[in-house]
């Protein structure tokens, strides 16, 4: 059974920082890919950058850039988030997902080109 396992979530400060990771356990497979979405309070599960690891494309929500930056290890199945200046806005629950197939990079914006999902790990920005 193939299984996303996020961690680094926690309670921060505004204008702190955060690094997320996910890691892929049970069997091994390959991914073209993977990202991280969030769910704020409320809210829909929305985008917030991927990276396929052809060429290393890596791709951001607008809300994001310049803050956040994804990294990751394809043969390890691994992705990082790193997220500075972080903004009691960005308090979410963040997924990590991966992609098994191939798709263009505007693809990777969209939930339904991810295969495999994490449980989420909790973000909480104070003011």
């Amino acid at each position: 059974q193939i299984q996303l396992v996020e961690s680094g979530g926690g309670l921060v400060q505004a204008g702190g920082s955060l690094r997320l990771s996910c890691a892929a356990s049970g069997r091994t497979f390959s991914t073209y890919g993977m990202g991280w979405f969030r769910r704020a309070p409320g809210r829909e599960r929305e985008f917030v950058a991927a990276i396929r690891w052809s060429g290393g494309d890596t791709y951001y929500a607008d809300s994001v850039k310049g803050r956040f930056t994804i990294s990751g290890d394809n043969a390890k199945v691994t992705v990082f988030l790193q997220m500075n200046s972080l903004e009691p806005e960005d308090t979410a629950v963040y997924f990590c997902a991966a992609v098994r197939r191939y798709y263009s990079g505007r693809y990777y914006y969209v939930e339904r080109t991810y295969d495999y999902w994490g449980q989420g790990t909790q973000v909480t920005v104070s003011s």
